[in-house]
């Protein structure tokens, strides 16, 4: 990993330390009732991070010269039954690169959002639209794994430089594509951790594992599987837009599972837990990035008191600047799950454009030989697009929000 320190740049009232020690060894005994289901295991929040002292900001040295026309763009869903999800990248994007222009007269750069409603059907047709825009030299997303993979060849044919602050499929980087950075750890990372932390902090003795029909649920569901090794009491596949799981909660409950660990988005694992939640089930429910999110909580409502996360991504609203810098933008709203990924992946580009790479090729030169610390993590790629030391953080729903538990692998 990256040496870490106190932040300097930003305010000198943000001292960070990661309080981690803590969080480890203290999970709770876990209880059972009649039907083998275990009760949740009680894991301390952590309250402050670590980032890097040097980390790069969007605001620069301020003296960035550029053409009025420079335009960076955002590909994702802002519709669509998961938008939430690419809602809080694109708001990271655009306070990275509103504090890039406030500080850089010279440079403002322009900010178009192209909206995939997350389908890898629709995906195709705003992507190449946005790629034949002549004045868009970076783009940030796709946020999906499936419109990653659909799109990914339009991108290398115009060789236009993107990078995903959240698909996580770790099939994406051996397509051969040149232009496409993942900015965040796969899920060959994001598997087995996610396995550890079921049967090692939760306790879990048998763990029944049910994935969608997305590119991102499978990818997940087959590293996470793996990882769980003898603890893997049963599999199942739900569908996208499902509404009813009637069927895969009678072949959990059958199989007396402490826990479930979900692999798909929060539009389906919402009510799939409240279902489990309803038939009796008072085990753990764990998921993943594509489920962290609050619209998960609104849609599960109390049912959501007996869940989990994993995640690839670093809590933003522990780093006090930016979250109040965030919710400032957003109308209140905390950072959520990759909110700060896309303001870093937007800090990448607009360091590149302030430095005179403001042709496509030579922004992808620059993303390319990219070795520098982030708010978020150190961003430094390797020949395939894949980051280094990659961090996997665990969280919990805890009072009707969802908190950080802290780093449980990577």
């Amino acid at each position: 990993m990256y040496r870490k320190k106190v932040i300097t740049s930003w305010a000198a009232a943000a001292t960070l330390t990661l309080a981690l020690s803590a969080c480890a060894n203290q999970a709770g005994p876990t209880t059972t009732d009649s039907s083998g289901a275990s009760n949740k295991v009680n894991i301390p929040s952590i309250s402050k991070v670590d980032v890097p002292s040097g980390a790069v900001l969007p605001k620069g040295d301020g003296k960035a010269t550029c053409a009025a026309t420079t335009t960076l763009a955002y590909a994702g869903a802002q519709t669509g039954p998961n938008a939430q999800l690419g809602i809080n990248i694109f708001n990271g994007i655009q306070l990275a690169i509103n504090q890039h222009n406030t500080a850089n007269p010279g440079c403002q750069v322009q900010f178009k959002k192209f909206d995939t409603e997350g389908d890898p059907n629709k995906a195709t047709g705003p992507v190449t639209q946005m790629v034949s825009e002549a004045e868009i030299v970076g783009v940030i997303g796709l946020p999906f794994s499936g419109e990653s993979k659909a799109t990914g060849n339009i991108f290398e044919q115009k060789g236009l430089v993107h990078i995903t602050p959240s698909a996580t499929n770790p099939t994406l980087t051996g397509n051969g594509w040149t232009t496409f950075f993942r900015g965040l750890g796969n899920d060959a990372v994001q598997g087995p951790a996610a396995a550890k932390f079921l049967t090692g902090k939760l306790g879990a003795k048998k763990v029944y594992l049910v994935q969608d029909d997305s590119d991102y649920g499978i990818g997940l569901g087959t590293s996470t599987s793996e990882g769980l090794g003898t603890a893997l009491v049963g599999t199942e596949k739900v569908t996208t837009g499902q509404k009813d799981f009637s069927a895969v909660i009678s072949k959990i409950i059958n199989a007396k599972a402490d826990a479930v660990f979900y692999s798909g988005y929060y539009a389906e694992g919402a009510p799939f837990d409240q279902q489990l939640s309803a038939k009796g089930f008072t085990g753990t429910f764990v998921a993943p990035d594509g489920v962290k999110d609050d619209q998960f909580i609104k849609q599960a409502g109390d049912s959501s008191n007996n869940a989990y996360f994993t995640c690839p991504c670093i809590p933003g609203e522990l780093i006090p600047d930016f979250a109040t810098a965030y919710k400032a933008l957003a109308n209140g709203a905390e950072p959520g799950t990759y909110s700060i990924e896309g303001y870093d992946a937007a800090t990448v580009l607009l360091s590149g454009i302030d430095a005179g790479k403001q042709a496509r090729p030579d922004l992808l030169s620059w993303v390319k030989s990219y070795d520098k610390d982030g708010l978020s993590k150190h961003y430094k790629w390797d020949a395939k697009g894949e980051l280094q030391a990659p961090t996997v953080y665990g969280y919990k729903v805890e009072n009707g929000k969802i908190v950080p538990i802290g780093p449980i692998g990577g």
